[in-house]
């Protein structure tokens, strides 16, 4: 067991003697690592720290920040095994896709900022004006169990790079990774204090980061309840927010699709990550006289998705995250039942041979009522709901029919047809026939489900402020 019972603050790894958090490991239910349940006082150091560091950083030259990212980007590379492998334990991915997506990403996304920086526009000419383009100030990064490295790096990275210093509270179930680019960040030229990690329970550090009036701006990835509380909090003090929150994605197959080959990506996207994604195809909608054939397909998919040890490489689905979740998800496939929808596959019940860990069975329901709590609240776990419908209106209708907007999809022999569909649905972003995921394009949603993008030169702009001089 690691214990990790120390914060990251002003470049030096500070000892905490308090309470610990226990993080377990999903596929077996045992503690694997401590870390603090910091206080007030833990948090406000970090904030100070990073205020200071701001005045300096924020006058930093592009080949400072450059050379940092460089650092990292290596560091990543070096350590991606063992990224892997920390993710893999505490969120329950299979290892095979913890290595590509869990450790791969971060390296990624760096990567793309690398290539971005030396031509992006930090001034501009409009007129009589010169633009420019300045770091918003210190940030409060808040991030989630389910990618734990990759959302915290979609946020520090673009921040560092746009020259803001970073107060980071990453999730206490899997919060690991981040002890790792700690780590990496500690061996680069970063000046100290321009990122800081404090560990600990949402109610006590995390309230004090969004409410700090040293903290400039808060970016945070999770549940659409905490954007909410955060939203309400920012405003008190006029905080720039990025907020990237729920979902409930639609999989709209028009009638002329391939039914097979749209069945199969729904559900491969359905169930990344066990369905702990936030961009999870959970909605299938199909026309009503292909739903008790698309059923089926989506049933024999998932029987092929049997849950098992996360850390062999030939499994495919792994357990929850965590016994909270768990729970969670068994109660929404109760309530299916309960509201009456067809048990297509899988169940209540745990899987034969999982007797340790977090793990769920892959749940398809059919003849999903589009208004049911089933169809409209966000469930995270590997749990599909096939949607009739009778025409293209009403599928988009259904389709942008919950508070959610943050992914979708669109099937289609027409390609044409697919894209004019996909340009009706109330969402961040639209898969195309399968179209491949653009570290590039901006990523973010509508309505309940986030405000800012992340991403790209969208991802940087979030933690930029504009300023002109009239000349």
């Amino acid at each position: 067991m690691k214990d990790l019972s120390k914060n990251y603050i002003n470049g030096q790894w500070v000892n905490w003697a308090g309470d610990t958090i226990d993080v377990h490991e999903a596929g077996t239910g045992e503690v694997i690592a401590k870390v603090p349940a910091s206080g007030r006082e833990e948090m406000e150091q970090a904030i100070a720290a990073a205020d200071d560091a701001f005045a300096t950083w924020s006058e930093s030259t592009l080949e400072q920040r450059i050379k940092v990212l460089e650092q990292l980007h290596a560091g990543l590379k070096e350590r991606a095994g063992e990224i892997a492998e920390t993710v893999c334990r505490e969120v329950g991915m299979p290892i095979k896709l913890a290595t590509g997506i869990q450790a791969g990403l971060p390296a990624t996304i760096t990567k793309t900022y690398l290539n971005m920086l030396p031509d992006f526009p930090f001034s501009e000419q409009s007129g009589n004006s010169e633009v420019q383009y300045a770091p918003v100030g210190v940030v409060g990064c808040i991030t989630p169990w389910n990618y734990p490295l990759h959302q915290v790096i979609l946020k520090v990275v673009p921040a560092i790079a746009a020259g803001c210093t970073v107060v980071l509270k990453p999730s206490e179930i899997a919060p690991q990774s981040a002890y790792i680019l700690a780590e990496i960040l500690d061996g680069t030229d970063l000046p100290k204090g321009v990122f800081n990690l404090v560990c600990g329970e949402g109610q006590t550090v995390g309230d004090t980061l969004i409410k700090h009036p040293d903290v400039r701006m808060v970016s945070f990835t999770g549940s659409t309840r905490t954007g909410n509380l955060i939203a309400h909090a920012a405003a008190d003090d006029f905080k720039r927010i990025a907020l990237e929150m729920g979902g409930k994605s639609a999989s709209v197959i028009l009638p002329d699709a391939d039914l097979a080959a749209a069945v199969k990506g729904t559900v491969n996207n359905c169930l990344l990550n066990s369905g702990q994604t936030c961009t999870a195809l959970t909605r299938m909608l199909v026309p009503a006289e292909q739903h008790d054939e698309a059923c089926e397909l989506a049933a024999a998919a998932f029987a092929k998705m049997t849950p098992g040890n996360p850390l062999e490489e030939t499994t495919r689905l792994g357990p929850l995250a965590s016994a909270q979740q768990r729970d969670k998800v068994i109660d929404y496939i109760k309530l299916g039942i309960e509201e009456g929808h067809t048990l297509v596959a899988g169940g209540p019940e745990a899987p034969e041979g999982c007797d340790k860990g977090y793990f769920v069975k892959a749940t398809v329901f059919g003849n999903v009522k589009p208004d049911s709590r089933l169809a409209q609240e966000e469930i995270f776990g590997p749990v599909l709901c096939v949607i009739p419908y009778n025409d293209e209106a009403e599928a988009i209708r259904i389709a942008n029919g919950t508070q959610y907007g943050l992914s979708g999809a669109v099937w289609s022999a027409d390609a044409d047809k697919a894209k004019k569909v996909a340009s009706k649905l109330r969402t961040g972003q639209v898969f195309v026939n399968g179209g491949a995921f653009n570290p590039m394009a901006p990523f973010g949603g509508f309505g309940h489900s986030g405000i800012g993008r992340e991403f790209g030169k969208w991802g940087l702009e979030e933690f930029l402020e504009v300023r002109s001089l009239q000349l």
